[in-house]
């Protein structure tokens, strides 16, 4: 299973100091290949993944589709 990212879900990756970058980027790849995660389902179509005061909002469309990136205060606008 691969992971891809939207537009707007790297601008929000890159705004992340480096070192949450790659642990958000290592949780989503091992989600997709374990299956492992502090991961929900959300009401809206999509799941949300959380790293600390992150969250990345996906859907599983031939394996991980990143829609967005951000704080919780701003990722489910």
């Amino acid at each position: 299973m691969d992971v891809r990212f939207t537009k707007a879900a790297r601008k929000g990756l890159k705004s992340m100091p480096a070192a949450d970058q790659r642990a958000m980027v290592e949780k989503l790849v091992r989600y997709a290949e374990t299956g492992l995660g502090d991961v929900i389902k959300l009401g809206q179509p999509g799941y949300r993944l959380r790293h600390g005061d992150w969250r990345a909002v996906f859907e599983l469309v031939d394996g991980i589709y990143v829609i967005r990136i951000a704080h919780p205060r701003d990722v489910y606008r």
